[in-house]
């Protein structure tokens, strides 16, 4: 099994990975750290997975919050997607954890696959999509108790609590990323691996700043919290 799906992920990132050469006429520049070859990127995200997901369950167990520990790990190899990765649940509640091909060809090392793991077994772990639904539900019924206190009609009152929701679901979201950046942070370094270095990535993400309901906190702050993280938990 494991090397049928070593050679499925070869021929998926064979033509999505290549390799690094630098760009002409750049002086005094230091290159950007290379992309992994295609089987090695294939490797490194199977060890990664068979290293970091029992910790990630481990963690998820004796938090208590999670009902479902059940991690599946999935590689979305649809043509044409963006580097990414996400936490779901299934019909049935387990937690589903997938991987673009793109975010596995782009990664530069082990640590950066380990973290971004880390990072979306966390929400699971945290509970935070029910509590995202929950803060959701709780800002559109206040925003439609004061439409309605403000004589505004059916619809703006509909229109206001789907603000509401979202106003309060991208608040809780920057806090959620922070929580799980933290805790995704403490799963790598479980599993043996370096989550510092696996932060890498944000170097090559845009940035989203500090922008007015955005749902993702600045890089640098996000860093800063992997940063503190790792010297509380080696005490340091």
């Amino acid at each position: 099994m494991r090397l049928s799906l070593i050679a499925a992920l070869l021929v998926s990132l064979g033509g999505c990975v290549p390799t690094y050469s630098p760009p002409p006429a750049v002086a005094m520049a230091a290159p950007p750290a290379p992309r992994l070859a295609a089987e090695d990127a294939a490797r490194s995200f199977l060890t990664v997975v068979a290293r970091v997901e029992p910790v990630a369950e481990a963690q998820c167990r004796a938090r208590g919050v999670a009902g479902n520990c059940d991690f599946r790990i999935v590689v979305d190899d649809r043509p044409g997607q963006p580097p990414n990765a996400f936490q779901t649940l299934d019909r049935f509640g387990r937690p589903v954890i997938g991987f673009t091909l793109a975010l596995i060809g782009d990664a530069r090392n082990a640590d950066e696959l380990a973290f971004v793991l880390g990072h979306e077994a966390a929400h699971h772990v945290a509970g935070h999509i029910p509590r995202r639904k929950d803060q959701a539900l709780s800002g559109a019924l206040l925003a439609g108790v004061l439409a309605q206190a403000s004589g505004l009609t059916p619809d703006e009152v509909r229109a206001a609590q789907d603000l509401g929701a979202e106003v309060a679901a991208r608040g809780y979201s920057r806090d959620f990323e922070l929580e799980a950046d933290a805790m995704g942070a403490e799963i790598a370094l479980l599993a043996g691996y370096d989550p510092l270095r696996g932060t890498g990535f944000f170097d090559r993400l845009p940035d989203p700043g500090d922008r007015f309901l955005g749902s993702h906190p600045p890089n640098a702050e996000r860093k800063a919290m992997v940063l503190a993280t790792v010297r509380r938990l080696r005490g340091n």
